[in-house]
């Protein structure tokens, strides 16, 4: 069984300066925020060229479908938010909510798994 790789889109408000909400990335990591069971690495990008270049995503990676779906429920059956993590529930709240045009859980997102 491969890694689950999970790309999450990020889209800035409008008044958002960009310097600030990497000093926010950063700080989230400084606090252990993204240290989650199974998952085994991220990484925060912004797009250089393509249809989504200057904006910014967020690739994550778990060891494995169990382990993933051991945080975010089955594929047909994903768990509530009250269930999420503590850590992702301060993540989403009040990391990236502050800065996002649109709420944590409804941005654009997909899981694969690794082949």
């Amino acid at each position: 069984m491969g890694r689950v790789i999970s790309i999450h889109e990020y889209r800035l408000k409008p008044d958002i300066e960009e310097a600030a909400f990497e000093l926010a990335i950063h700080k989230a990591e400084e606090l252990g925020l993204l240290q989650l069971p199974g998952l085994v690495g991220h990484h925060f990008v912004r797009g250089l060229r393509g249809v989504r270049q200057g904006l910014y995503a967020a690739i994550w990676i778990y060891s494995s479908l169990d382990a993933w779906e051991a945080l975010w429920g089955p594929v047909d059956e994903p768990v509530n938010p009250e269930q999420y993590p503590e850590k992702w529930k301060i993540w989403e709240d009040q990391v990236l909510a502050q800065y996002l045009d649109s709420k944590p859980d409804r941005l654009v997102y997909t899981a694969y798994e690794e082949i």
